[in-house]
C-alpha cells in the first residue's frame, strides 16, 4: 500500500541520517539534492516531499501526517530505530485513530489510520 502523506517538508541538521531513518521505518526512497533529499513515498496517493538541511535555524521543523496500516507497529519500529512515541494511538470518534512520534532528530510526526469502510 505505501504510506502516503498530504504534504511535507522536514527540516533537520543531517538530511542523509534523517532520510535513512524514514527509509527504514516506511520504505521511502530518497534522492540527494544538495543539502536536501527528495522523497518518494512509493504510493500513488498523496504527494511526495522533501527532507531539508538548511544549515541555519530552524533546523528542526515539520508538520504532517502519514497514513499507516498499523499505528502501534509503526511506533514500535520507529522506537527500535531511535524514535520516540509522543502520543500513543488515540481515537478520533467517527474518523479513525492517530498517534504522534518523533524521529531521532526530534521532529514530531503524526500517524493516521482511518476507519475501515
Amino acid at each position: 500500500m505505501g504510506n502516503p502523506v498530504v504534504y511535507f517538508e522536514i527540516g533537520c541538521r543531517d538530511s542523509s541520517k534523517t532520510a535513512e531513518f524514514f527509509a527504514q521505518v516506511f520504505g521511502w526512497k530518497g534522492l540527494p539534492e544538495g543539502p536536501a533529499v527528495s522523497i518518494r513515498t512509493g504510493s500513488e496517493e498523496g504527494i511526495q516531499g522533501m527532507i531539508n538541511s538548511l544549515g541555519h535555524e530552524p533546523h528542526n521543523y515539520v508538520t504532517f501526517y502519514i497514513q499507516v496500516e498499523d499505528l502501534q507497529a509503526a511506533l514500535d519500529k520507529a522506537e527500535s530505530l531511535g524514535g520516540k512515541t509522543c502520543i500513543p494511538p488515540t481515537e478520533v470518534p467517527g474518523s479513525g485513530h492517530f498517534a504522534w512520534m518523533s524521529d531521532p532528530e526530534g521532529n514530531t510526526i503524526g500517524l493516521w489510520k482511518p476507519l475501515q469502510p
